[in-house]
C-alpha cells in the first residue's frame, strides 16, 4: 500500500511528503476485508497520498480534510502542533496563550479536539486563560485528520467553527504486520529547540482473535529557545523564563474479534505534562515585591481515559458497519505560584487554581450502501451523548491577616481558597444523519445531512463556592439551548483516468456551525466589593457560523492536489468586555463581564499539491491565504495569520533519502488597532529554510532508521504572529520571537 514505484515509495514518505485525501474506494473495501482475525489493516509504513478517495474517519472526511498517518509524521520528524504547521500544513498554528489550535484564524472554544473520536473539553478560568486541548503524545497517533472550516459541525457538534483536530491513536492491528503474531516500534531522539530527550516505546501481540498491545512515551527538556539574547531581569529581558518540564503517557488497548464480523475493545490511556517555570520576566525585579528566585510557576495538565468500544464490519449486509464508544474521561489543568513577597505583604505566597472535568458519554454511527435504479446511496446515522461535571477550586497560602486595612490593604485583591465558579452539571444529547445520493455511475453525489444537538449547563452549590467574595448571595440560572447544524455538498467528477491528471472532482459544500458557551463564559466569577469584577453570563447565546466551500481535487500521488475557497459568517461571538468603567463599588478595575458582540467574516484560499516528477523525486506544496474582519465595528481579527506557504523537495530510495523546505509567510500588518489594550502584533514577513535526511542501513535484515533534520538553518529572527498576545506586550518585543535554527535526531526501530 502506498508504493507508485520502486523507489519513490520512500521518496514519498520523506518528510510527510504527502497531504492525505483517501484511498480508492476498491482498496478501501479490500481493507476492510483484510481486517479479519488472521490479517492486520494496515501497517505503520504505510503511506496515504493525496488525490484518492477519503481515508480521514467518517465523521471529518470531506474535501477540506486532509490527513497525515503515522509514518508521514515520523518522516517530517513532527510531535507538536507547530511543528506541523512548519513542515506539512501552511495556514495552522498553535497558539501558546490559549493553549490550543489555530485554524482558519479561529483558535480557543472555536476548534474542537478530539482523541478516538472522545471529545476535548476547552477548560478554562477567568484567572489564567488557557485549555489543555493537545493533552496528548503525537507518538502514540495512528493517524491525524485535520477538517478545515466548519463543516464538521454537522457530525461533530458544538466547537468546531474554524475547524477540527480529530486524532486516532495507535491499535494493535497497526504494529503486526501480515503474517505476524509480534510487533512493535521504538523511538528515542533529542530536539534542541527545548533541549528536550524523548522516548516512545510500543508493542503488541495477537493470539488467535485476541489483539492487545501496550504503548508509552516520555519527553523531559527546558524552555523552548528563542532569538532573544538579553538575559537581564524584568521587562527589558528577551531570553525566555528557564522551563523545566516532564511530559509522560501510557496506553493499553484489548481487541476481541469474534467472527470476523464483530470487534469489541477496551482502552485505557494517561496523559501527564508538568511544566515548572523560573520568573525573570517583568513579574520581578531585584528590589521589587517579587524577585529572582523566589517567583515560581507550574502548569500541570493531566488526562485519563477508559472506553469500550465495539465495531461491526459487514459489507452488504443489513447494516454495513457499525462503530460505538462508551467511555469515561477525566481532565484537570493546575496553574500553580509559588513565590515569596519581600514589600507589600511580606512573606510565602502560594497558589494553585485547578479546573477539573470528568465526563461520561457515548458516540455511536452505523453506515449503510445501497442501490435504487441507477441512484447509489450511502447512509451515515449517529449519536453523542454526553454527561459532565467540572469542579474549579482555587487553593492559596499567603500572609495575609484581618482587617485587610493599612499594610495589608493589598490582601482585599488576593481572593482564595474558595471556589470561582460553582460546579457545574452538563448534558449533550445530539442525533444527525447524513445521505450521500450517486448519479451517473456515482460522478455525481450530494450529500444532504444535519445535527441536532441539546445541551445544558447546571449551575450547583458548594461550599466552596458560597463562600467566594464574588458570590451575589443567589444560584445563577442555568444555561440550555438547542441547534440544528445543516450541511449540503456536492461533488462532481468531470474527469476519470485521465492521461495527466488522473481524476478531477468539482465540490461545493454549504454548512452552518454552532459553538455552546464554555462553563467560565457562563458563570466563573472573580473579583469583590471595593476592587474589580470579572463575572460570567448565563444568558449567553450560542455562537454560530455560516459558510461556502468551494473547490477541486484532482490527480493522484504521482500528481494531484486540492484548491478550495471558502466564505464564512459568524454571528454572536462571545467576548470579555468592559461593562462597567471603574468607580463605585468596584473602583480598580470595574465590572467586565462575557457578552455576546460581534458579527465576523472570514473568507480565504487554499491549496495542496504534490508532484512525482522523476523516479525517486517529489515536490510538494500547501498555501493559505485568509482573510477576517470584525463586522460590528469593521476592524481586522487579531487571530488571523498572514498569508503563507510550505514547498518541499525530497528525494528517497530503500536505503536513504533527503529533503529541502522552506515555510513562506507574508507580513501581518491588518490588525484590530496600534494602540491601546486591543492592538494586535504587527509581524513582518519571512522564510526559514529546513533540511532533514534519513538513513536505513539494512533495510532487508533489519527495519532500523536513523534521521537527522536542520530546521531554520539560516537562524532567521521571525515571529508566529498569531503567538503573540494581543493588547501591549508585556516584554521587549524579541521575547516572542520563534527559536532559530535547531536539530533534531531520531532513530526509530520497528519489528
Amino acid at each position: 500500500m502506498g508504493d507508485y514505484s520502486g523507489g519513490l515509495r520512500h521518496g514519498v514518505a520523506l518528510g510527510a511528503l504527502v497531504l492525505a485525501m483517501a484511498a480508492p474506494a476498491a482498496a478501501q473495501q479490500q481493507r476492510q476485508a483484510e481486517r479479519s482475525v488472521g490479517e492486520p489493516a494496515v501497517t505503520l509504513d504505510a503511506i496515504v497520498v493525496q488525490g484518492e478517495a477519503a481515508t480521514a474517519a467518517p465523521l471529518v472526511a470531506g474535501p477540506t480534510t486532509t490527513t497525515t498517518t503515522r509514518a508521514e509524521l515520523d518522516r517530517a520528524q513532527v510531535q507538536s502542533i507547530q511543528e506541523l504547521s512548519q513542515r506539512l500544513e501552511a495556514g495552522i498554528t498553535f497558539n501558546r496563550n490559549n493553549g490550543s489550535v489555530n485554524i482558519r484564524g479561529l483558535d480557543g472554544a472555536r476548534v474542537l479536539t478530539t482523541v478516538d473520536g472522545i471529545r476535548q473539553p476547552f477548560i478554562q478560568d477567568n484567572r489564567i486563560d488557557r485549555s489543555i486541548g493537545t493533552a496528548f503524545d503525537f507518538d502514540s497517533l495512528s493517524t491525524l485528520d485535520l477538517l478545515r472550516g466548519g463543516s464538521g459541525a454537522s457530525t461533530l457538534g458544538s466547537g468546531a467553527l474554524g475547524g477540527a483536530l480529530a486524532v486516532r491513536t495507535l491499535d494493535p492491528e497497526d504494529l503486526i504486520r501480515p503474517g505476524k503474531t509480534f510487533g512493535g516500534l521504538a523511538k528515542t531522539g533529542f530536539d534542541t529547540t527545548d533541549k528536550a530527550w524523548f522516548g516512545s516505546g510500543a508493542v503488541a501481540g495477537r493470539f488467535k482473535d485476541t489483539w492487545l498491545m501496550i504503548q508509552g512515551g516520555l519527553r523531559r527538556g527546558h524552555e523552548t529557545e528563542n532569538r532573544g539574547n538579553n538575559p537581564s531581569i524584568g521587562a527589558t529581558r528577551t531570553e525566555p523564563n528557564p522551563v523545566d518540564f516532564n511530559q509522560y503517557s501510557f496506553l493499553a488497548k484489548l481487541h476481541q474479534y469474534v467472527n470476523e464480523v464483530h470487534r469489541f475493545g477496551l482502552t485505557g490511556e494517561i496523559f501527564k505534562r508538568s511544566d515548572e517555570i523560573q520568573t525573570r520576566t517583568s513579574a520581578v525585579s531585584l528590589t521589587g515585591n517579587y524577585r529572582p528566585g523566589r517567583h515560581a510557576t507550574q502548569e500541570d495538565v493531566e488526562r485519563k481515559r477508559v472506553s469500550l468500544t465495539y465495531d461491526y464490519k459487514l459489507p452488504g449486509g443489513l447494516i454495513d458497519e457499525a462503530h460505538a464508544n462508551l467511555y469515561w474521561q477525566g481532565v484537570t489543568r493546575n496553574s500553580i505560584l509559588n513565590a515569596y513577597r519581600f514589600t507589600s505583604v511580606i512573606g510565602p505566597y502560594a497558589r494553585n487554581n485547578e479546573v477539573e472535568e470528568k465526563a461520561f458519554g457515548f458516540n455511536g454511527h452505523l453506515i449503510k450502501s445501497f442501490i435504487t435504479g441507477p441512484v447509489s446511496h450511502r447512509l451515515l446515522l449517529g449519536t453523542e451523548l454526553r454527561s459532565s461535571t467540572l469542579d474549579q477550586y482555587s487553593a492559596g497560602l499567603d500572609s495575609c491577616r484581618r482587617p485587610y486595612t493599612g499594610a495589608f490593604a493589598a490582601c482585599n485583591n488576593l481572593h482564595s481558597n474558595q471556589s470561582d465558579t460553582p460546579r457545574v452539571e452538563g448534558k449533550l444529547v445530539a442525533f444527525y444523519a447524513h445521505h450521500q445520493f450517486g448519479f451517473l455511475n456515482d460522478t455525481l453525489r450530494l450529500t444532504p445531512g444535519v445535527r441536532f444537538d441539546w445541551y445544558e449547563e447546571a449551575p450547583k452549590a458548594t461550599a466552596s463556592y458560597i463562600g467566594s467574595a464574588a458570590y451575589s448571595g443567589r444560584m445563577p440560572a442555568s444555561s440550555s439551548d438547542d441547534a440544528w447544524s445543516p450541511r449540503i455538498r456536492l461533488e462532481y467528477d468531470i474527469l476519470k483516468n485521465a492521461p495527466y491528471v488522473k481524476d478531477v472532482t468539482l465540490f461545493a459544500q454549504w454548512s452552518k456551525g454552532f459553538r455552546a458557551p464554555t462553563a467560565s463564559e457562563l458563570y466563573a466569577t472573580f473579583g469583590a466589593v471595593g476592587t474589580y469584577l470579572r463575572t460570567g453570563n448565563p444568558d449567553l447565546r450560542p455562537e454560530t457560523s455560516n459558510g461556502i466551500d468551494v473547490g477541486v481535487r484532482f490527480g493522484d500521488k504521482a500528481l494531484g492536489g486540492t484548491l478550495t475557497y471558502f466564505h464564512t459568517d459568524y454571528r454572536n461571538f462571545i467576548e470579555q468586555t468592559q461593562i462597567a468603567a471603574p468607580g463605585g463599588l468596584y473602583p480598580q478595575g470595574g465590572i467586565t463581564a462575557y457578552q455576546n458582540v460581534a458579527r465576523a467574516q472570514i473568507s480565504g484560499f487554499e491549496a495542496n499539491m504534490q508532484y512525482a516528477f522523476a523516479p525517486n523525486w517529489l515536490v510538494r506544496g500547501s498555501f493559505s491565504y485568509v482573510q477576517g474582519k470584525n463586522k460590528d465595528n469593521n476592524t481586522h481579527l487579531n487571530s488571523i495569520p498572514p498569508v503563507q506557504g510550505i514547498v518541499a523537495v525530497a528525494y528517497g530510495t530503500d536505503n536513504w533519502g533527503a529533503e529541502v523546505s522552506a515555510k513562506l509567510a507574508g507580513a501581518r500588518k491588518d490588525v484590530a488597532a496600534t494602540t491601546g489594550t486591543s492592538q494586535g502584533f504587527q509581524a513582518p514577513g519571512y522564510a526559514i529554510f529546513n533540511a532533514s535526511a534519513w538513513w536505513r542501513p539494512m533495510p532487508q535484515i533489519a527495519d532500523l532508521e536513523l534521521q537527522v533534520g536542520v530546521y531554520n538553518i539560516f537562524d532567521r529572527k521571525y515571529w508566529d504572529a498569531v503567538n503573540v498576545p494581543t493588547g501591549v506586550l508585556a516584554q521587549a518585543r524579541d521575547y516572542y520571537s520563534e527559536p532559530g535554527r535547531t536539530v533534531k535526531a531520531t532513530l526509530k526501530y520497528q519489528f
